[in-house]
């Protein structure tokens, strides 16, 4: 197998597309592979400014593995996360063994011995983990919601969150990038997303900036996401509370995928995390009425937001499995 950098001008990225529709048939069938524009943007801009590297192998210039890096300047310098992948025909071959092989030279050369991957939970994953000396760090769950068929008393459920604690703040909505003049709150805001459970994971915490910040929101849509922010701030105080963000993707517009959902260290105790999922609930409904499903994902640990999407209508699609390592 010969292994071959992607770029975001590559010829192959059409060529790969086959490649990538048939690993998610395969490893996730409820779910639907990015679009072109999507990798594209994610080779370009990553998630939030720093752009992952891909590889992809070929067997006389046919796709049959896919391999990625991802790591940060912000924090965690001495970490990598991996990925890889093989056609479903082409695997226990020793394909996913080079392309491991490949991937963990570079993490070495760049001197990030601390490295992890993860992919769908299944036998075969845990068994290839083993072989090559990484352990079990941490479990996620991917979970949908439909909103179409909502739970019956999903609104009384909001309602009776914000007669409580949650009446002493407003709540708000913001389309597209934050104003300017919110920038330096919400990354304030955003750090406090350290305290979400990482299970046994060997990383440090997240270190965050206005930069990064307007990075993840070009990166977003750059891939044809359109965002959505909803805020709480204390009526009293001003103090920004907690938010939630969810995209809608413009090529796929009955998809929306929930991301960052935080509420500030001083702010729990008063059920924001419910009262701002429910809020953007109704916005959706509102203002994206084609919107059919949004996808979230969540440490299986995490109970206390597990539990908000329980009553807001999320079912389990799909877990996840972190595995890690140092390299020698």
């Amino acid at each position: 197998m010969d292994i071959v950098a992607l770029d975001p001008d590559s010829d192959l990225l059409d060529a790969v597309t086959p490649l990538r529709v048939t690993l998610t048939e395969a490893n996730s069938p409820w779910n639907e592979p990015g679009t072109v524009r999507q990798f594209r943007a994610m080779l370009t801009h990553g998630w939030d400014g720093e752009p992952p590297r891909y590889w992809v192998g070929l067997d006389a210039g046919e796709p049959i593995a896919f391999g990625d890096i991802w790591t940060s300047q912000h924090d965690n310098l001495d970490h990598a996360g991996l990925g890889l992948d093989v056609r479903p025909d082409r695997r226990r071959q020793g394909l996913g063994s080079q392309m491991l092989a490949h991937l963990e030279q570079i993490a070495r050369s760049e001197e990030r011995p601390k490295v992890d991957m993860g992919s769908w939970e299944s036998d075969a994953l845990t068994g290839f983990a083993a072989r090559h000396g990484y352990t079990k760090a941490s479990q996620g769950i991917q979970r949908r919601q439909d909103l179409t068929e909502l739970p019956d008393g999903w609104l009384g459920v909001l309602d009776d969150a914000r007669s409580g604690k949650a009446a002493d703040y407003e709540v708000a909505a913001v389309a597209g990038a934050l104003p300017q003049g919110e920038v330096d709150e919400m990354v304030r805001l955003w750090g406090d997303i350290n305290d979400a459970p990482t299970d046994d994971l060997d990383i440090e915490d997240e270190v965050f900036s206005a930069d990064r910040l307007r990075g993840y929101e070009a990166a977003q849509i750059a891939a044809g996401m359109r965002l959505h922010h909803v805020v709480a701030r204390h009526r009293d105080t001003g103090e920004l509370g907690g938010h939630t963000v969810v995209v809608v993707e413009d090529e796929r517009p009955h998809r929306a995928h929930q991301h960052d959902t935080t509420v500030a260290r001083a702010h729990r105790g008063h059920r924001l995390g419910l009262v701002l999922k429910g809020s953007m609930m109704e916005l959706l409904r509102r203002e994206e009425p084609q919107v059919r499903t949004v996808d979230t994902w969540n440490a299986e640990s995490n109970s206390y937001m597990i539990g908000v999407n329980e009553q807001l209508g999320y079912r389990v699609m799909g877990r996840s499995i972190d595995y890690q390592r140092t390299l020698d």
